[in-house]
């Protein structure tokens, strides 16, 4: 279990025990139950699991009716799963995940005293995110800023030994769809770093730089910026003839 947690990046998670009972070497967080759990609603089987409110198993041949202790299951629209918990030094513990429309989100409560308060707070956070927050896809807004840049980049960029204008083209876009407060994508924002000189040693397609999308100057994303034709050397003819400018310049 450690391995995997290591695997996952869970910085803040060491289990000691597979039951979770209370142990001071035994511990995680709320943000890093949030990351475990994204991982495990992934495994199809796990997910059918943590969504059945009731279902009927055999024991020695006997049918016996079972319950999932998750009171959010059927009771709030959406939520399908996953956890529930307790023991006297973690409090009452709920990990809820619920689904609207294009908004998946998953909740974690530690601590409560009651599993009324769990339930409540589960609700009202949940509540507060699908009234303030919504999908936005920035890849419009990507391509946009990016086809500005390209313009500013080909008439500010150094060439060195070298005439050719370097083209740039933005790798593949994805992923580009983020849980922003409603009406607030005008606090979007782009930076470009790339390289500020361009010669004929850098080979076609090589990777430039790139640009990075900032929500109130968090970054969201960074994607690649690709040089996509060659670049060729000046020749001998050209130096000739630029010495051949100069000359004439001076003495004209």
């Amino acid at each position: 279990m450690n391995q995997k947690a290591q695997t996952l990046n869970l910085t803040h998670t060491h289990f000691v025990t597979p039951h979770g009972l209370d142990d001071e070497n035994h511990y995680t967080t709320a943000y890093e139950l949030a990351l475990l759990t994204d991982y495990a609603l992934k495994n199809d089987k796990f997910k059918e699991i943590v969504a059945t409110k009731t279902t009927t198993i055999s024991i020695n041949g006997n049918p016996r009716t079972i319950s999932n202790t998750n009171e959010l299951l059927g009771n709030f629209p959406g939520v399908y799963g996953v956890k529930t918990g307790f023991t006297f030094n973690a409090g009452r513990c709920l990990v809820s995940s619920c689904k609207r429309n294009d908004m998946d989100i998953i909740v974690v409560v530690l601590g409560a005293d009651t599993k009324n308060q769990r339930t409540k707070d589960s609700m009202q956070i949940l509540n507060y995110i699908y009234e303030n927050f919504e999908y936005v896809n920035t890849t419009n807004y990507l391509e946009e800023n990016f086809a500005t840049y390209q313009e500013y980049y080909a008439s500010h960029v150094s060439l060195y030994k070298t005439t050719t204008i370097p083209k740039i083209e933005l790798a593949k876009i994805e992923n580009a769809s983020f849980p922003l407060k409603k009406n607030s994508a005008h606090l979007l924002t782009t930076k470009f770093y790339t390289l500020h000189t361009i010669s004929s040693h850098l080979p076609q397609n090589s990777k430039i730089g790139c640009m990075t999308l900032y929500y109130q100057n968090k970054i969201l994303c960074s994607i690649d910026i690709y040089l996509t034709n060659e670049i060729k050397q000046n020749s001998w003819h050209y130096y000739f003839e630029k010495i051949l400018r100069e000359y004439k310049s001076n003495f004209s």
